[in-house]
Formats: C-alpha cells, sequence, structure tokens
C-alpha cells in the first residue's frame, strides 16, 4: 500500500488522518484520507486508499477492476471538512454492495445536495484531469493496477446533459466553458 499512498501524497499532499470504515458498513466498504498540502493551493483533497481492495467488475465488460475515489473542494466557511469524506464512503459502499465500478462518465445521483441549500445534486465519474496524466493510475507492489476516479459535483441540469449527449460532450463543454471543479459554490454551466 506505501506504493499507493506515495502515488496519492506526490499530487494531493501528506495524508494527515483516515477516517475509519463504520460500523456495520458492507464488506468492501473503504477507508477514506485527508490529504494537506497538494499542488492546489487552497483545495482541500480527500481519497479512498483501500478500495482498490474490493472485488468490482465493469459493467460493460465484465472485467476486474481495482479503483478509488477522489474528491476535492476549496474550502467553504463554516464546514471544515466538506462534504467528501461522507460522500466517497456512501460511493464506495455502494460499489462494494452492488459489485460494480464506475466508469468514466458514469453520473450518480445523490440523496441529497452536496451541501445543505446547495443545488449540486450529482457526481460525475472523471480522470483526474486537472492533475498530470501519471497522477490517473498506479500499479501497486503486487502488480495490480489501479485508476484514480475523480468524483466532480454536478447540477441537476449538467447530469441530465451528460445522460442525454454522453459524456464525450459534456467532457467537451467542461473545456469550453472551463468552471472551476473545485468550487461547490460554482454557478451552473450554460447548456
Amino acid at each position: 500500500m506505501a506504493v499507493l499512498i506515495d502515488h496519492l501524497e506526490a499530487r494531493l499532499g501528506r495524508l494527515v488522518g483516515t477516517w475509519s470504515v463504520r460500523e456495520g458498513a458492507p464488506e468492501g466498504a473503504a477507508q477514506v484520507g485527508y490529504f494537506d498540502g497538494g499542488v492546489f493551493e487552497g483545495v482541500q483533497s480527500y481519497s479512498t486508499t483501500t478500495l482498490h481492495r474490493t472485488h468490482l467488475v465493469s459493467p460493460i465488460t465484465g472485467e476486474p477492476q481495482h479503483l478509488e475515489l477522489l474528491g476535492c473542494n476549496r474550502p467553504v466557511a463554516g464546514d471544515e471538512c466538506g462534504p467528501f469524506p461522507g460522500v466517497l464512503e456512501w460511493v464506495a459502499e455502494r460499489l462494494a454492495t452492488a459489485g460494480k465500478a464506475v466508469l468514466r462518465g458514469d453520473v450518480l445521483s445523490l440523496p441529497m445536495p452536496l451541501r445543505p441549500g446547495g443545488s449540486l445534486t450529482a457526481l460525475y465519474a472523471a480522470m483526474p484531469v486537472y492533475f498530470d496524466d501519471g497522477f490517473f493510475s498506479v500499479a501497486l507492489e503486487n502488480g495490480t493496477h489501479v485508476s484514480v476516479v475523480w468524483l466532480v459535483p454536478l447540477h441537476r441540469a449538467e447530469a441530465e446533459y451528460v445522460e442525454k449527449y454522453g459524456w464525450p460532450a459534456f467532457e467537451s463543454e467542461l473545456t469550453t466553458q472551463d468552471p472551476d471543479l473545485f468550487d461547490l459554490e460554482r454557478p451552473q454551466m450554460s447548456l
């Protein structure tokens, strides 16, 4: 696991703590780590650190998938940790229970807005393109290939756009409009 932590720390900063898997969590649920001092100043970063051990398969090919989930945000006043520790735990539990991996372009609807009173109500599974290409995946000590999946918060209309037009069209809009995907209070894109 040292290779994975080194891989994450090289971009996200030092691992300063982890949340234990909650009591009663389904088998395969993952720890979530908090990283500080990463390559993006003023950004909080969270990642699962043990999800890769859970047997997941691609819902398209049936091939085994080893993943870690990433969530990043600019801190919001009055919300010390932000929503990602709980959100990553929730998504990891869903994946472990279903046994299916989340793939690039998948949209996950949240049971409630990411923040109270907010309008970000879904997550988009993306490659962590704000980081260097080498961050997208890592080979562990035992040869297991682990993909890093960035969960990007979306407004409802953005999630509907992905579902209607597909992820290539949505990612083209991301490139054109260039919203700050670390901002939990960002306005909805024009779609």
